[in-house]
């Protein structure tokens, strides 16, 4: 688990880099955002690092990083605009570092609408992870229309996007797509992070 720093349109971005035992060249290259940075979200959010440790686990190098202004991540906030840019060299950095293996964007609650819009119109991204995505919160409309493969995983009592919402906008994304809802689990998913990793390996194994 190297610490990795990217160089974003601010300035240092401080990361963190999984890789797989394996060495054979990884399944993907994962893009990881974290949750709003004025609530709290960081690279070492529960469910961001579990999410980042199954990833690995099946195969992928995982790049999770620090948005602008927080940690040791040089830049203030800006409300998700300048957070684009920040995923945007994060994917250039993956890019680079694992030529022909295929990228993929993902992100948690705030972290999952900047990284999947901005991997939804970055021709070089396959697939989309979205972790408790805020979709009465942020325009994920880019995301639904996108065609690329798109992965939810919600819980069925979250408190700042109803499951509700979440599956009227999964109905109307496109093909590919898989949802999956953890039983009792609020926006954060207290007491079932482990369960936010075991549907990741469940999703993406054999994608």
């Amino acid at each position: 688990m190297p610490p990795l720093d990217l160089v974003g349109p601010s300035g240092r971005l401080e990361a963190i880099l999984d890789e797989p035992t394996s060495p054979a060249p990884p399944r993907a290259a994962v893009v990881l955002a974290h949750p709003h940075p004025l609530h709290g979200g960081t690279m070492h959010t529960k469910a961001v690092y579990q999410t980042a440790k199954a990833l690995a686990r099946i195969g992928c190098a995982v790049v999770r990083f620090n948005f602008r202004g927080v940690g040791a991540s040089q830049g203030v906030h800006d409300n998700g605009i300048g957070e684009r840019d920040d995923v945007g060299a994060a994917i250039d950095a993956m890019a680079a570092r694992y030529p022909g293996v295929r990228l993929w964007t993902a992100g948690m609650s705030f972290g999952s609408w900047v990284a999947l819009t901005r991997g939804a119109e970055d021709p070089r991204v396959s697939a989309l992870i979205g972790i408790a995505v805020p979709v009465g919160t942020y325009d994920f409309e880019p995301v639904a229309r996108s065609g690329k493969a798109l992965f939810l995983i919600h819980g069925e009592f979250d408190e700042i996007c109803p499951l509700k919402d979440v599956r009227a906008f999964y109905a109307r994304a496109t093909e590919p797509k898989e949802l999956v809802v953890i039983e009792t689990a609020d926006h954060l998913f207290t007491g079932n992070v482990s369960l936010v990793a075991e549907a990741i390996e469940d999703l993406l194994e054999d994608f």
